[in-house]
């Protein structure tokens, strides 16, 4: 890892990176998939290749505080039968880098995103009201689960872009907020860390990037607690709303960029 790189940042730069620290806490417990704005600061600021070993740790400091938050309210049947379809995932999203180019990476995964967000939004406005998450138990609910966890496992090893993909899937399912909240934070912790050793293994973890993220996690702090605040005063439609946007952002910035 370039070491002079990541030390001759300004301090405006700084400010960046503690910006979307704090997001990346906030979106872990109010509205999941806005640290997408996060993923395009720190591949803003510093180098894409170096930026997504220093933020894992980030993400995984925000997901930590998200389960002791939520811990109560996760789904685990949903989580299993994710996990497998998500390991497939990762080992398309690996094979998928072999031979693709950034520019390639980015107009892919940006296209999945809006293109869910849209399915998402029809899918809610024609749907059933009031589904449960235990519709997974059903074989449509399956093949949901299996598909999505093939996408969430391909874009979280290709650009650490999963976030927006569960979070279409927990809405189609039907989860509320706090069962959304608890799933998905169980969720990523369990995957972000199993990403460690092949960062760590790339280069992209090491004690020069570490020391980075000591001096960036304190700010995940004080966005969790803002997350956790906010998440009890936003209704289901407009937390619907929020994660869905969220997604649309990141879709566009990863075309755009």
């Amino acid at each position: 890892m370039d070491t002079m790189t990541l030390w001759h940042i300004t301090g405006w730069e700084f400010a960046a990176l503690a910006f979307a620290a704090l997001l990346v806490g906030f979106s872990k417990t109010a509205v999941s998939g806005a640290n997408t704005v996060s993923l395009a600061v720190f591949a803003a600021v510093l180098p894409a290749r170096a930026s997504t070993g220093i933020l894992l740790p980030i993400l995984i400091a925000g997901d930590v505080l998200a389960v002791l938050t939520y811990r109560r309210h996760a789904h685990w049947p949903t989580l299993w039968r994710l996990f497998p379809a998500v390991a497939a995932g990762v080992v398309l999203g690996t094979v998928f880098l072999v031979w693709a180019d950034d520019e390639i990476v980015r107009t892919s995964i940006g296209a999945i995103l809006l293109l869910m967000a849209g399915v998402t939004v029809w899918r809610r406005r024609t749907a059933e009201k009031g589904a449960e998450p235990d519709s997974v138990a059903t074989r449509a609910g399956r093949v949901k689960a299996r598909s999505y966890g093939v996408l969430g496992g391909f874009t979280t090893m290709v650009a650490n872009a999963g976030g927006p993909v569960m979070s279409m899937y927990l809405l189609s399912a039907g989860f509320r907020k706090l069962g959304f909240l608890g799933t998905s934070a169980f969720f990523f912790l369990i995957v972000n860390v199993s990403k460690v050793p092949f960062s760590a293994g790339l280069g992209l973890i090491d004690g020069n990037s570490l020391l980075l993220d000591a001096a960036l996690v304190i700010f995940v702090v004080p966005g969790a607690v803002l997350g956790k605040w906010a998440v009890d005063r936003i209704n289901q439609r407009l937390f619907e709303q929020l994660v869905i946007a969220a997604t649309v952002v990141g879709g566009l910035q990863l075309l755009l960029r």
